[in-house]
């Protein structure tokens, strides 16, 4: 009898889990490859959830990651509608949510995130939502109607956008940031305090070093946020974007080595030779800044995708890529590459007046760590690869907008 080619098992059929099946697929892999998802849609983009869907810009087609006859043409199983819910890694066997067991050769998890819990009174009330997947923008957006009041909890980049929406459909919008300013723990304070002018001057209310002490609410649904300081701020929907938690307990109590994340190595291989992880719910290398740790992007998400297929189906591992991220807020676009470790400088290229600028950050030896770009997308460009080289780049040549940047890159 000829021997039976090996399986693969995805568990989580987000952006990495859907990438790393079509990646497989195209890197050679001849075995079976079985995708299990707790949504009932295959793969999916959610960026635009907090964008493009919540204004009806978006359909279900253009959010697919691949269109509906890929995963039959590529034979690629689809378990949508369940979950994993044990890993018996010495029998390399998983139980399902639906009571079902799979066997597998190799499996990847990727079991994302999901939105942090807001531990208060008042968070269970009708009104108050998160944002991950489809339904909970299908809620939100029914939400959102003109003259309805939005109370974001959380200045990151999901709130801010929200907000954004919710203004451009006509909907009044304040969002409550318990830190001094937004986007305080991925963003330089030149970005925070540009997004908070701008967002002010498209009528957004921004409302910082505010601390929530509950939600009020009026025959079971949410009506205001009350802060410690006694402001009560109406509101009749409310979005919780306080950060996001990895999905790690399954892969915790299976006993893979965990840290903020499942820990993996350049190739996303976790402590156990049968199996990977990818995308947010893992603890990666950062080779540029000599650390490890958790990236929540597709950027990445992809990257990880791509190590994990190329590693199981024996070619070269892709050259690393710079972690950079993006958002849409309003007209104003950003583009952000690297991460601002040891930064002890930051240049300013650009008008920021005018809505087009960039922000870099350099260490102590003028090395550029990380760029910051609106509505700039040559600098980001240029910026990205900088960071790539750890290029030594001095702070007036960064400034001078005379000076092409893609010369310095080069």
């Amino acid at each position: 009898m000829s021997e039976q080619p090996p399986r693969i098992v995805i568990a989580g059929a987000g952006h990495a889990g859907g990438s790393a099946a079509a990646f497989l697929r195209q890197y050679g892999w001849k075995g079976g490859i079985t995708l299990v998802g707790e949504e009932a849609n295959a793969p999916y983009q959610r960026p635009p959830l907090s964008k493009a869907w919540l204004k009806g810009e978006a359909t279900a087609e253009s959010l697919a990651l691949r269109p509906a006859r890929f995963y039959a043409q590529q034979n690629i199983e689809l378990r949508l509608g369940t979950r994993l819910e044990v890993l018996d890694r010495a029998a390399k066997r998983l139980v399902l949510s639906d009571g079902t067991a799979l066997g597998y050769d190799r499996l990847i998890l990727a079991l994302g995130a999901r939105p942090r819990a807001l531990p208060l009174p008042g968070a269970d009330l009708a009104g108050v939502l998160a944002l991950r997947g489809t339904i909970d923008a299908d809620a939100l957006q029914a939400a959102l109607k003109p003259g309805a009041r939005l109370a974001v909890i959380g200045g990151g980049y999901i709130g801010l956008e929200v907000a954004a929406s919710a203004r451009a459909l006509g909907a009044g919008a304040v969002v409550i940031e318990r830190e001094a300013r937004v986007l305080a723990r991925v963003a330089g304070a030149d970005l925070s305090a540009f997004l908070e002018r701008a967002h002010r001057a498209r009528g957004v209310e921004i409302v910082t070093g505010a601390q929530v002490q509950a939600i009020e609410g009026q025959d079971g649904a949410a009506r205001a946020v009350l802060l410690q300081d006694g402001t009560r701020i109406p509101a009749d929907t409310v979005l919780v974007g306080i950060g996001a938690m990895p999905n790690l307990e399954l892969a915790r109590e299976a006993g893979l080595d965990c840290g903020a994340g499942i820990v993996v190595d350049l190739a996303a291989r976790t402590s156990d030779p049968a199996i990977y992880a990818i995308g947010d719910c893992t603890q990666r290398p950062l080779p540029l800044y000599d650390r490890a740790g958790r990236l929540e992007s597709v950027p990445n998400a992809i990257e990880q995708a791509k190590q994990a297929a190329a590693d199981l189906c024996g070619r070269p591992p892709p050259p690393p890529e710079v972690p950079w991220f993006w958002s849409d807020q309003f007209e104003l676009r950003l583009q952000m590459a690297g991460l601002a470790f040891d930064a002890r400088e930051t240049v300013v290229r650009g008008d920021m007046a005018a809505d087009s600028f960039a922000v870099f950050h350099l260490d102590a030896a003028q090395r550029v760590l990380a760029v910051e770009a609106v509505n700039a997308p040559t600098d980001f460009m240029a910026g990205r690869l900088l960071v790539a080289k750890q290029a030594r780049v001095a702070p007036d040549l960064l400034r001078d907008t005379a000076t092409p940047l893609k010369d310095l890159a080069a």
